[in-house]
């Protein structure tokens, strides 16, 4: 790649002094730190311009569209999770980055078509983050913290009821359908709850667990099943882990943390297993459940005492 590329803003900050084109009103303590954040910014977008460029840019970035880019938005996400679950912060760095890159890419596209410019992306968050802090940002205000989150949900229901009012919104509208199965799940009962539209306490999202937990065994007593058999199968799979999800909901749990824990929690614990018939020469291929069994109740008991 040609690394002759200019900032799409260029100013002199050497001196702490600001021109014309910066857009904040810096003080003797920070004037130097935001040039180089904007030095920073213009130079990934310059960059960005330079990959997308028709005659000399990228081929592969050349033919991707906003849906072909959201397999590695989504995998770019994880990444970043992944890295602050394992406590991993130098990749932390580089990850936050590449997602970074995911939103500039999203503006490059926009910005070819004439719809919107990086900078209008800012504008909207650094808008609506204002407008949801009044508690923060405007003065005699003062909120406890359920009254922020109170505050923050109604600022949500607002902005939905101007989307209703303009034909463009029902309650569940808006929750996007890429995201993962259980986040869905949760936000859908969530929005739900807004209205009323939810258990009084935990007990009834238990209760309707064991329900569900019923109808799958009744399902599951047929010996042949038949196609459509098959589908009432998922389906009543498919409520049971809605309804756990609720149950999540009730204890303020993210059922996809909880999920990701109980795999690596199984992960590390099979892991520990083959470990133990690895040291006794044997392979798991010719273990008998049995022996597995054995194993993973001693990992599973070791583990226990050791976290106690």
């Amino acid at each position: 790649m040609r690394v002759n590329i200019k900032p799409v803003i260029e100013n002199d900050h050497e001196h702490g002094e600001c021109d014309e084109h910066c857009d904040t009103q810096c003080n003797d303590n920070c004037s130097n730190k935001t040039s180089t954040c904007h030095s920073q910014i213009d130079q990934l977008l310059a960059v960005m311009r330079e990959l997308r460029d028709p005659e000399t840019g990228c081929p592969w970035d050349l033919k991707q569209t906003y849906s072909t880019i959201v397999p590695y938005t989504l995998e770019e996400a994880y990444e970043v999770a992944d890295a602050i679950e394992q406590g991993d912060f130098d990749e932390l760095k580089g990850e936050l980055g590449d997602l970074l890159f995911q939103v500039v890419f999203y503006a490059q596209l926009a910005s070819e078509e004439g719809r919107f410019e990086f900078s209008d992306v800012v504008d909207a968050i650094h808008e609506k983050l204002i407008r949801r802090h009044p508690h923060v940002f405007q003065t005699n205000v003062s909120f406890t913290e359920a009254q922020v989150k109170e505050n923050w949900e109604r600022e949500k229901s607002q902005e939905r009821d101007i989307r209703h009012q303009q034909g463009k919104a029902r309650l569940l509208d808006n929750i996007p359908h890429n995201l993962p199965a259980l986040s869905r799940a949760n936000k859908i009962q969530k929005r739900c709850a807004t209205v009323g539209f939810e258990w009084p306490d935990i007990h009834g999202a238990l209760d309707k667990v064991v329900e569900e937990v019923e109808e799958l065994r009744a399902e599951l007593q047929h010996k042949v099943v038949n196609e459509a058999q098959q589908q009432s199968i998922e389906e009543e799979l498919g409520d049971l882990f809605f309804s756990l999800v609720n149950v999540s909901r009730y204890v303020n749990a993210d059922p996809e943390q909880i999920m990701r824990q109980a795999n690596r929690k199984f992960e590390q614990r099979f892991n520990q297993v083959e470990h133990v018939f690895i040291e006794k020469g044997q392979s798991l291929q010719t273990a008998t459940l049995q022996e597995m069994d054995n194993v993973w109740q001693q990992v599973k008991q070791n583990q226990k005492r050791d976290n106690s």
